[in-house]
């Protein structure tokens, strides 16, 4: 896949190089509070890899989000079918490291994959889940246009959707 850019933003497909960077955040119980966190190294390196499967199969998975100006990865996210979680549909999901919390890094990336998936997907509608605590996330959703459609005890989330509508 070819990388994408943002204003900030370079978007690019999961390399193992990058895994040790990613597990610093998704691997950090304070970090994910509000979603899944990575038990172990090897944990996230099989979460990583097997949506990257999903890219080859479905043309989109989530990204390694790094900053364009340092190339520092910041972040993983974007458009995704989850492989451990099925059921749901596409989702849209984002996974930033503490330090690039508050900056509008997710609403980059979120408005980047909305725009992949209108562009280059037969994508249709997404899901997008918040924990109800993370008012960040919610306010990101429901500034994207996404709607509230439901808690779900199971995830302790609630699930927002959204209507993909193409020009």
């Amino acid at each position: 896949m070819a990388r994408l850019y943002t204003e900030r933003l370079e978007l690019s497909s999961a390399q193992l190089a990058d895994i040790p960077d990613l597990y610093a955040f998704l691997g950090d119980h304070d970090a994910m509070r509000f979603t899944h966190c990575d038990e172990s190294f090897a944990a996230c390196r099989k979460r990583v890899l097997v949506h990257e499967w999903f890219r080859r199969r479905d043309g989109f998975a989530p990204w390694v989000v790094r900053l364009r100006e340092t190339g520092d990865i910041i972040g993983w996210g974007g458009l995704y079918t989850d492989p451990f979680d099925p059921g749901w549909g596409p989702e849209l999901g984002y996974y930033f490291a503490p330090t690039a919390w508050g900056q509008g890094f997710g609403r980059e990336l979120a408005n980047a994959a909305l725009t992949y998936g209108r562009d280059n997907t037969s994508l249709t509608h997404l899901t997008a889940f918040a924990h109800p605590e993370n008012i960040g996330s919610r306010k990101l959703l429901l500034g994207l246009g996404f709607e509230p459609v439901g808690f779900v005890e199971a995830m302790n989330r609630d699930r927002f959707t959204f209507s993909l509508q193409r020009d």
